[in-house]
């Protein structure tokens, strides 16, 4: 089955939801699934060198109180999911485009999972700067990829490829991530409850073999 998934790497529930996704996968047997990860930002408008964290939440929330009640729900579903968030840890918050470039790279290598879980972690966890290009190039060497990442991210590699992406969802009406295709018949919206996703795969499954 052909799972398409548009994200950002500053988005904790599409963390969120991709553990969701991958616990309701073995729920429903489909080990084998091809999951093809998309572009999406959620703050399009992000200077290339990002913003002062800080500033960035009085901006969007009004202040680190008002993040603070939002962060402790999200940390109270992360850590149902095993992920153990770490907000106070990030400094900067990025532009997220070229990381979006990296997993377009992997992808080529079969290393996208292992790449968006290096982007997830690196950002939510270790508190890294995901808009750094060292920083995405280490990050990438701990998914597995090889050469040189940096030098590569100076470049315009894949770069019409994240726009296509980010065009797509715009013309799919995408307004917030994480936002889950399956088999080109079923839309999930959010990080749904595993319940929820092992029911639309299943669903999705049973439509395919029935039009088959």
């Amino acid at each position: 089955m052909r799972i398409d998934v548009f994200s950002d790497t500053v988005c904790p529930w599409c963390f969120i939801g991709k553990r969701h996704l991958q616990a309701a996968l073995v729920d429903a047997v489909l080990l084998d699934a091809d999951i093809h990860w998309h572009a999406f930002q959620l703050n399009p408008d992000m200077p290339p060198e990002g913003r002062d964290r800080k500033q960035y939440l009085d901006a969007k929330f009004g202040g680190p109180e008002a993040a603070e009640r939002i962060y402790t729900r999200v940390r109270d579903a992360g850590r149902g999911a095993g992920i153990d968030f770490r907000f106070d840890r990030i400094k900067r918050s990025p532009n997220t485009f070229n990381s979006h470039r990296l997993i377009r790279l992997a992808t080529t290598r079969g290393k996208a999972d292992a790449m968006v879980e290096s982007l997830f972690r690196g950002y939510f966890i270790e508190g890294r700067d995901i808009g750094d290009n060292a920083i995405l190039a280490q990050l990438g060497a701990a998914a597995g990829m090889e050469g040189d990442l940096s030098a590569w991210l100076s470049s315009d590699n894949d770069t019409d490829e994240v726009r296509a992406d980010l065009h797509t969802a715009a013309q799919l009406g995408i307004s917030g991530v994480p936002f889950f295709i399956l088999d080109n018949r079923y839309a999930l919206s959010g990080a749904q409850p595993v319940e929820i996703f092992t029911q639309a795969l299943k669903a999705a499954r049973q439509k395919s073999k029935a039009v088959n």
